[in-house]
C-alpha cells in the first residue's frame, strides 16, 4: 500500500534530531492567532525565501525569526499558517544542504546562542583595547612626529636614525637629556636625577620615540626611566639571580639538559625591571675570547647538556663575529641540539636586524633550531618598524617566543594583556610565558602583581583569544613554576570535576579508566 501523508509525516517528524523536536516543541506552544498583518508579512516573506531557495541562510532566518515571536509575543507558527509539517519539510532541507548534517534545532537553539553568549564576552574588550592598551601601529602617526623632534634636538639625519650604530651612538643616558625630546615635569626631572646616580638609564632614540606623555605611567617610560622607588623601596636584596647556579664561567645552570651563556653584559636599552641588574653594572664590558671558550669547554664536556640559551645582556648586542663564532661552535658540538637567543633588540633597536643577521641565524637554523626568545611587555612595542623586525627573522629561525613580565601599570590588566599577546600573535611572535616580577630585588616591589591578579588574567583568555596566543604563568624560583589556578575541583563517580575559568560553569569530565589505564597487556601486547 501506499504510504498515506500521516505516515509521511511521522516518518519525517522522526527524522529530527533531539535539538530540533525540542525545539518545535518550544515553538508551537505559543498562541495560535494574531492580528498583526506586518509580521504576517515579514514570516511570509521569510517562509517564501526559505522554500525558493538552496541555500541555509534563509532557512535559518525563518526559524529564528520565529524563535524571536515565540520569546517576545508568546505566538506559535501557527499564527502565521505555519503547520508543524511545514517547518519540518523546511528542516530537513536545511539538513539536507547542510555538508555536516547540521539540524535546524542544533544552529538556532544552541550554536547561535552559544556564538553570541562567546562574542558578549568580548565586547568589553573590543571596545575598549583601542583606547586603554595602543598597540604601536595605532600610535605611528604620533611616534613620527617625536621622532623629528628627537632627531632635531640628537642631531641626527636619516641614515642615523635608520642604522643600528646610529641608533646606539646617540642613546639617551640622562633624565636631562630626554627632558628636551620629552615633555616630563620638573618634578619627575628632579626625582630620575636622584636615582640614576644608582642605577642606569639607557635609551635607544626609537625606544625613547614610543612614550605618549599624554599618560603619566606611559608604560614605556616606566620600563625604561627609573623611579624613585628603586632606591626607597625597603627590603633584603637576594643575591644576583643564579650566583649560586654558575657552575662555569659565563654559564648559568638550572637543569641538567639546559645552560644560559651569559655573553654579554651590554643592551640597547636598560630596563628598570631587569632581574639581571646586578649583572649589567656600571658600564658595559667586552668578554675575552678566552671566556667564551671557557664557557664553550664546560658544555663540550657535559654530554647530558641539549638546549643552550644566549643571553646577556642582550644576544643580539653581540657583533656579528662574535654571534656567528658562538653558533658556530655551538652547531659542531653534537649533543646540542637547539639554540636560543635572549634579545629585546626587535623592540629598543630593530634597525639591528639587518640582512648580515638574518643570514647568520639562517645558517646556524638551517644546522640546528634557532629560537629567538624576546621581551614584548606591551602592545605599545610594536610598531610597523619591529612587526617588520619579526617578519623577517620568523623566516630565518625556528620559532620567535615572547617571554612577557607582569608589571604593575604596564600590563596588569584583561584588557591590556589580551591586547598584548593578539598584537604580538599578529606580528609571528608566539606569547609563551607570562613572569611575575622578580622577588629578589626590593628594587622592583612597586611594579609586583598579586598572583591572583596575574592568574584571573591568564585564565580570562581562555575560550576567549587563541589558543597559542595564551602564555604560561610563571614564577622563578629556583627553576620555573606555573602559577595557574587548578581548575579541578574534584571528582565524583569516575568523573573529574572541572571549572570552566572563562566563565565559573563547573562541568563534569570522565576521567580514563584506572583499571584499563593499568593493564599492561594491551594492543599489540594482548595475550
Amino acid at each position: 500500500m501506499p504510504e498515506s501523508n500521516s505516515d509521511q509525516q511521522n516518518n519525517d517528524q522522526e527524522n529530527l534530531d533531539i535539538f530540533t523536536k525540542d525545539f518545535f516543541d518550544i515553538l508551537f506552544k505559543g498562541n495560535e492567532t494574531t492580528d498583526n498583518t506586518e509580521l504576517k508579512r515579514q514570516v511570509n516573506t521569510l517562509k517564501q525565501a526559505a522554500k525558493d531557495q538552496e541555500l541555509t541562510t534563509p532557512i535559518i532566518a525563518l526559524f529564528s525569526k520565529l524563535k524571536s515571536i515565540r520569546e517576545t509575543q508568546k505566538l506559535s507558527p501557527k499564527a502565521f499558517g505555519l503547520e508543524r509539517r511545514e517547518l519540518t519539510t523546511l528542516a530537513l532541507k536545511h539538513e539536507n544542504i547542510d555538508e555536516h548534517d547540521v539540524s535546524v534545532g542544533g544552529r538556532v537553539e544552541k550554536a547561535l546562542p552559544i556564538v553570541q553568549e562567546a562574542i558578549t564576552r568580548v565586547d568589553e574588550y573590543i571596545s575598549a583595547k583601542t583606547e586603554q592598551a595602543p598597540s604601536g601601529f595605532e600610535l605611528w602617526d604620533s611616534i613620527l612626529e617625536t621622532q623629528e623632534k628627537i632627531k632635531s634636538y640628537l642631531n641626527m639625519n636619516d641614515d642615523d636614525w635608520n642604522s643600528y650604530s646610529g641608533q646606539i651612538k646617540h642613546c639617551i643616558n640622562s633624565v636631562e637629556e630626554l627632558s628636551k625630546v620629552i615633555d616630563l615635569p620638573e618634578r619627575v626631572i628632579k626625582e630620575v636625577t636622584r636615582v640614576t646616580k644608582d642605577y642606569r638609564m639607557r635609551l635607544t632614540p626609537y625606544y625613547a620615540s614610543l612614550i605618549q606623555t599624554k599618560s603619566a605611567n606611559d608604560p614605556i617610560l616606566l620600563q625604561s626611566v627609573p623611579t624613585g622607588e628603586m632606591i626607597d623601596n625597603l627590603g633584603e636584596e637576594i643575591p644576583p639571580v643564579a650566583a649560586d647556579h654558575s657552575p662555569a664561567r659565563l654559564i648559568d645552570q638550572f637543569y641538567p639538559r639546559v645552560v644560559t651563556i651569559k655573553a654579554t653584559n651590554m643592551c640597547a636599552m636598560y630596563c628598570t625591571h631587569c632581574l639581571r641588574l646586578a649583572h649589567i653594572g656600571k658600564k658595559d664590558r667586552i668578554y675575552t675570547e678566552q671566556a667564551y671558550e671557557e664557557a664553550l669547554d664546560y658544555i663540550r664536556g657535559n654530554d647530558q647538556i641539549r638546549d643552550i640559551l644566549i643571553t646577556g645582556g642582550d644576544s643580539f648586542v653581540l657583533p656579528n663575529k662574535i654571534l656567528k663564532k658562538i653558533l658556530t661552535a655551538l652547531d659542531e658540538i653534537d649533543h646540542v641540539k637547539m639554540k636560543r637567543l635572549g634579545t629585546r633588540i626587535p623592540v629598543t633597536a630593530p634597525q639591528r636586524v639587518d640582512n648580515e643577521l638574518l643570514d647568520i641565524l639562517a645558517q646556524s637554523n638551517d644546522k640546528k633550531p634557532v629560537r629567538v626568545v624576546t621581551q614584548i611587555n606591551t602592545a605599545q612595542e610594536m610598531t610597523p618598524l619591529s612587526g617588520d623586525a619579526f617578519k623577517r627573522i620568523s623566516k630565518n629561525v625556528f620559532a620567535v617566543l615572547n617571554q612577557a613580565v607582569l608589571l604593575k601599570g604596564i600590563n596588569d590588566t584583561r584588557v591590556k594583556m589580551w591586547k598584548l599577546c593578539e598584537t604580538i600573535q599578529e606580528n609571528y611572535v608566539r606569547p609563551y610565558y607570562l613572569f611575575n616580577c622578580s622577588y629578589r630585588n626590593p628594587q622592583f616591589t612597586h611594579f609586583r602583581v598579586p598572583i591572583e591578579k596575574g592568574q584571573d588574567i591568564i585564565e580570562s583568555m581562555y575560550g576567549n583569544i587563541s589558543g597559542d596566543a595564551i602564555p604560561r604563568y610563571i614564577a622563578t624560583a629556583g627553576g620555573k613554576i606555573p602559577l595557574h589556578r587548578s581548575n579541578v575541583q574534584g571528582s565524583s563517580d569516575g568523573d573529574i570535576i572541572l571549572k570552566k575559568p572563562w566563565n565559573g560553569e563547573v562541568v563534569n569530565y570522565p576521567d580514563a579508566d584506572k583499571g584499563i589505564y593499568e593493564n599492561e597487556r594491551f594492543a599489540f601486547m594482548k595475550p
